[in-house]
């Protein structure tokens, strides 16, 4: 294990305070030079492909009880995320496949209950 300053490509180990350099030319920086290249791509990507999951990530995947279908059934029957948010534990227990305790649970999960300290205004 090794660390490589990326400036001057010094190549510090474990322990040991004083760098070691290489030749700019030679094989064996290049090679260590490719492999931190890739594994910065590697990252990168990695990191990239994370942030997209999580961007089309929606609030029903976290609901017990809420799978694919019937997150299919309620953008079917609301139309978006708003309608879902906006409808009553009745509308939702309403949309084909949707259970009464389930219905319950995604109301629960979009609207949490905020407790007031003393002499606090929750809107």
């Amino acid at each position: 294990m090794f660390g490589l300053a990326k400036r001057m490509e010094e190549i510090y180990l474990p322990d040991q305070e004083q760098p070691i350099m290489l030749d700019r030319r030679s094989a064996a920086l290049h090679l260590i030079q490719r492999v931190r290249d890739e594994s910065h791509r590697f990252a990168i990507t990695h990191h990239r492909a994370l942030r997209g999951k999580a961007a089309t990530r929606s609030r029903l995947e976290d609901v017990p009880g809420i799978g694919p279908a019937r997150r299919r059934a309620l953008l079917a029957a609301f139309r978006t995320m708003k309608g879902i948010r906006e409808a009553d534990v009745d509308a939702l227990a309403a949309v084909k496949g949707m259970s009464r305790p389930a219905a319950e649970a995604l109301y629960q999960a979009l609207h949490p209950v905020q407790e007031a300290a003393a002499g606090e205004f929750l809107p």
